[in-house]
């Protein structure tokens, strides 16, 4: 347990800190004390302070807490601290972090700055100074959040995380999404298998404005009798193997989102529980006798007619009504087959810059190809062809279940081709290099200029 600092009793638990009527800091490698000048600086606000000696320890409170601020003791944990703080900007975790150091100086500054620190604050400066810094960062912070808050654009939703696309049908859902996304409001994602109904819940996450995490389960997934540990989490010997108690997903999540997929596989026993926990906004532990309130956004998804499934007595009727307050029908891809060119081109480019290989040529012939399938697995049955064309470097069509035999020919022709032979040579031959353009040249028996100029030549053509 942390140690409160506080004005008035009620800050006195991370509930309550996490509920947003207080600061709730982290302090990685400080010492005690440093909390009595935050205290005479902070004067008139709710804080409650939890300490960690080392990293490790900071992770294990943050699955635990929700903190609105980290500060950490550079002299005491040095470089693995920009480390872990880099790690943890690379994941998207937004938290501002202050480092404190007994010296500054400028190297010191270009590191914090390169890992994603906030501030950087004098270990002599004054509990005035200290606390000055942390207001301001606090207060940058929560301007950056009204400011998304505010004015969502399109990119937002459309962009980062796969949900591309400019039919009416996904204009209209995006629409949609950033109208109900600031809401508290449950939602029911319904769509066939593959259409993206998580990435569509995550976007929901990311426009809401909630600083807790998205946390995400498949109900299909899990065992009956781990569900309700998996949600609630348990108590140590609560059951036989429960050596330590563990916190469930809407612990993990408190403050964020709840996401569950497949809803309708989920145990009838378990939905009983889960309406509960709509209604009363609290959970219990397995094994614990007591109720823990928790503040989450749920969202469901199925690829079920839920309705139908109601009436086959396989689904509540009442959790049915509670989850179902605003219902989002993301299309099947053959519906929206003009979003098909987009949703291509933005895999063929996140492919090619993972794998680091060239990305392949695909022209508006092979395009319309894609847009006469049908696209059983929708949008997951698209990303793995585009995978599999980066891959092999071979036309999409011809990789599609029941690609027919012309098909294959005419890629094996086009794979055999002079150009496409040497590209992937030279491609080969620079991965083995690492990339060196020297070595590579020698290898090839070419000049360092030639290769330039022929890797130079097929970035164009792929713009």
């Amino acid at each position: 347990m942390g140690i409160p600092v506080f004005d008035a009793a009620d800050a006195a638990s991370p509930e309550v800190a996490c509920a947003g009527r207080g600061i709730s800091v982290l302090m990685v490698g400080m010492a005690p004390d440093v909390v009595a000048g935050l205290q005479r600086g902070l004067r008139g606000e709710h804080l409650f302070v939890e300490f960690a000696h080392s990293l490790d320890t900071a992770g294990q409170l943050r699955e635990r807490y929700r903190f609105d601020l980290v500060v950490a003791n550079f002299d005491a944990l040095g470089q693995p601290l920009a480390d872990w703080l880099r790690r943890l900007r690379v994941d998207g975790d937004p938290t501002p972090v202050i480092f404190v150091a007994d010296r500054l100086d400028a190297d010191l500054a270009v590191t914090a700055m390169r890992a994603g620190a906030s501030d950087i604050v004098s270990a002599g400066a004054g509990s005035g100074d200290f606390a000055s810094a942390l207001r301001r960062v606090l207060k940058r912070e929560k301007a950056r959040d009204a400011e998304d808050a505010s004015a969502p654009k399109t990119s937002d939703v459309f962009g980062g995380d796969g949900i591309v696309g400019e039919s009416s049908a996904m204009t209209s859902l995006c629409d949609v999404i950033k109208r109900v996304a600031p809401m508290p409001t449950t939602v029911l994602i319904e769509g066939e298998s593959g259409t993206g109904k998580e990435l569509v819940a995550q976007a929901m996450h990311r426009l809401s404005g909630r600083r807790g995490n998205f946390a995400a389960i498949n109900c299909g997934a899990i065992t009956a009798e781990l569900f309700e540990s998996e949600l609630f989490g348990h108590v140590k010997g609560a059951f036989t193997g429960a050596l330590q108690a563990r916190d469930g997903l809407f612990s993990y999540a408190r403050g964020g989102t709840v996401f569950l997929d497949e809803i309708a596989e989920m145990p009838l026993a378990m939905q009983a529980k889960l309406l509960r926990v709509l209604e009363q906004r609290t959970i219990r532990p397995v094994g614990s006798n007591r109720e823990v309130a928790v503040d989450v956004r749920m969202i469901a998804a199925t690829n079920h007619d839920l309705a139908a499934t109601v009436s086959e007595g396989l689904f509540r009727e009442d959790l049915y009504h509670r989850l179902n307050v605003v219902s989002l029908e993301v299309p099947p891809l053959r519906e929206r087959p003009e979003d098909i060119p987009a949703l291509g081109r933005y895999f063929v480019e996140g492919f090619s810059s993972r794998m680091g290989v060239p990305a392949p040529h695909v022209g508006e012939v092979e395009w319309l190809r894609l847009s006469q399938y049908a696209w059983p697995g929708n949008v997951r049955e698209l990303r793995n062809v585009i995978e599999r064309c980066v891959l092999l470097n071979r036309r999409p069509s011809a990789l599609l279940d029941g690609a027919t035999a012309q098909d294959a020919m005419d890629d094996e022709q086009d794979d055999l081709s002079l150009e496409s032979v040497e590209r992937r040579h030279v491609t080969a031959v620079l991965d083995l290099c690492n990339g060196n353009k020297s070595e590579s040249a020698r290898r090839l028996g070419i000049s360092r200029k030639t290769l330039e100029r022929k890797v130079r030549r097929w970035e164009e053509e792929t713009r």
